[in-house]
């Protein structure tokens, strides 16, 4: 009798193993299909292979990890682009709040000049941080073009790529967002 009741509940194991395995299986196919094209977009945001490596790997980490969400006859490239362009952003805010010092290269500092003032290079580090501050008030398109295109050096259109829009939608963000900064940096710059 037992192995009657478990030779009737071996199709619905199966099966539930097959559904367990299809995910990643198509996973990997869509990878295959789409991925030198994800590799050569995480290249333009980054500018070096080792990088782009570490950004693709990263986005499909997860996109694996968001997979079940992933609605099959939508574009798989774009899903995945949407991932790595936070991804990217995430990293990018990351470095600039952890920077790497390097324990075989001192840092190398220009000499200071005899005209130089401490009091200047302390308000160049405070105007600094200040507009990090304004840029992190930002609404996230505006942002996430402004740290694109103005901060890592983006065309318009691999920004566009990136963000999943027109060119124009682009250039509209960044002219919204470099306005509202400027605005808000105002305040800044009349209360010193």
């Amino acid at each position: 009798m037992r192995s009657a009741e478990l030779a009737a509940d071996l199709p619905q194991l199966a099966a539930a193993e097959v559904a367990e395995r299809q995910p990643t299986e198509s996973f990997e196919a869509l990878v295959g299909r789409h991925g030198p094209a994800i590799y050569r977009m995480a290249y333009r945001m980054t500018g070096s292979e080792a990088d782009a490596e570490d950004l693709t790997q990263d986005a499909f980490l997860e996109a694996l990890r968001a997979f079940a969400k992933f609605q099959p006859g939508t574009h798989f490239d774009r899903w995945v682009y949407r991932i790595m362009t936070r991804t990217f952003i995430d990293s990018v805010r990351w470095r600039r709040r952890h920077p790497a010092i390097s324990l075989d290269q001192p840092e190398v500092r220009p000499p200071a000049e005899p005209g130089d003032n401490p009091d200047e290079a302390v308000t160049r580090a405070e105007a600094s941080q200040q507009v990090h501050r304004v840029l992190a008030t930002l609404p996230r398109e505006f942002r996430q073009a402004i740290i694109l295109v103005d901060l890592e050096g983006l065309s318009y259109e691999e920004a566009a790529h990136a963000m999943n829009c027109a060119v124009g939608t682009v250039r509209s963000r960044l002219h919204r967002g470099r306005c509202l900064m400027r605005e808000r940096l105002r305040s800044y710059v009349r209360d010193k």
